[in-house]
């Protein structure tokens, strides 16, 4: 197991009804700006409960947020702030508007010029206002981490950018506010949470064995409620499930001492700003694609999980690793996403567009040992096109 440092400062506050407890984590006297998405928060009535809860506080809005949301939309949040004095922050939605929130809570006080200047040249951030989230899309692990990806419309970039001051102060996680979510969402949602797991897992060994277990664990729990989701969508238990699974795959625990790889995610962000593909859509056509070219790497974390996820035992190791990229697959399938770009209406152009744009943001050697090159991709690229 290699060295490391833990530290989550999150607190989580979990359950049927904890939204009625949310005042009493934000400080007294504040003026809150609660951050939305699309409105969906008005439709499903949590906009009126955290009125209701911050009854005793300034309150004020700002909606519109995007998936994948962009710089310039969380350039106007900033500006708002600003302008009106707001000095906490509330995220109410899924990854998209937690990961802008983020954002905005950095951009406020920055003091060196234009915003993007954290994420395009990865300036450190000293300062970030306080905020807190409410989650209602399980997928991102945003509640609980302290990273985020941004896009940019007018460069065609998603980056990522991470920073300890942008831990949310409290995440509250409440499974019947996902009851409501159409089954797309329901489906990239696992996908996504499935994909961070196996950013962190199926690499190479390297002794964690709690880490390989309590990863096993989460992969296997999203397996069976997955699909469970989209026939029961308003099943307690399978929702609770989910929504949990979601926040411990991406909250730094599994990852702690072992290699991770991320190469899926960064070309997923390249599709995605090119092509217009959901976040976890991009995944579930890159990961299977990236199993197949990078096996002999991780030959032996392949067979670990087709034996422990996937219960594979029987036939040659090649036939083992080829029917768990294969369960792969078709599990992301059924949560209905597509695993072949040409599904999307996305062609073989693609193959040297995302090549040309990852060489543009330097980030020509991914994965856990940087194996993965320009002809890497490429590779996996086409395997991925139909």
């Amino acid at each position: 197991m290699k060295n490391f440092q833990f530290m989550n400062p999150t607190k989580i506050i979990f359950g049927k009804g904890q939204l009625a407890k949310m005042a009493e984590e934000i400080p007294a006297g504040a003026k809150v700006l609660v951050l939305y998405g699309g409105g969906s928060i008005k439709k499903n009535g949590l906009l009126a409960a955290i009125h209701e809860a911050l009854a005793d506080h300034q309150v004020g809005e700002f909606g519109g947020i995007e998936p994948n949301p962009s710089y310039e939309t969380l350039m106007k949040a900033v500006a708002k702030i600003k302008a009106e004095g707001y000095d906490f922050l509330l995220a109410a939605g899924g990854g998209s508007v937690i990961d802008g929130t983020k954002f905005i809570a950095a951009a406020v006080p920055f003091a060196a010029g234009d915003p993007w200047r954290i994420i395009g040249e990865r300036i450190k951030i000293v300062e970030a206002m306080p905020f807190g989230t409410v989650l209602t899309l399980p997928a991102t692990g945003s509640e609980m981490n302290n990273g985020a990806v941004i896009t940019n419309k007018a460069l065609c970039a998603k980056l990522p950018f991470m920073s300890p001051l942008i831990f949310p102060r409290f995440s509250i996680l409440d499974p019947e506010y996902t009851y409501t979510l159409p089954p797309r969402q329901i489906g990239n949602g696992v996908v996504d949470a499935f994909v961070h797991v196996m950013e962190q897992y199926l690499t190479y060994p390297a002794g964690g064995k709690l880490q390989d277990r309590f990863a096993e664990g989460l992969l296997l729990t999203l397996i069976e409620d997955g699909p469970e989701a989209l026939k029961q969508p308003e099943n307690y238990e399978v929702r609770a499930n989910i929504m949990w699974s979601a926040t411990m795959a991406l909250n730094g625990l599994i990852g702690s001492g072992v290699p991770q790889d991320w190469s899926t995610h960064m070309i997923g962000h390249e599709i995605t700003a090119l092509y217009g593909l959901d976040h976890a859509q991009s995944l579930a056509v890159v990961l299977p694609s990236m199993l197949e070219v990078m096996q002999t790497g991780k030959r032996e974390k392949l067979l670990q999980y087709g034996e422990r996820v996937w219960q594979l035992a029987k036939g040659t190791e090649q036939q083992r690793i080829d029917a768990a990229i294969a369960c792969t697959r078709t599990f992301f399938e059924t949560m209905g996403l597509p695993t072949k770009l040409e599904a999307y209406g996305v062609g073989p152009e693609a193959v040297e567009a995302v090549a040309d744009s990852l060489e543009a943001h330097g980030m020509t050697k991914l994965g856990e040992t940087g194996a993965v090159t320009l002809a890497i991709v490429r590779q996996v690229l086409g395997k991925s096109i139909r």
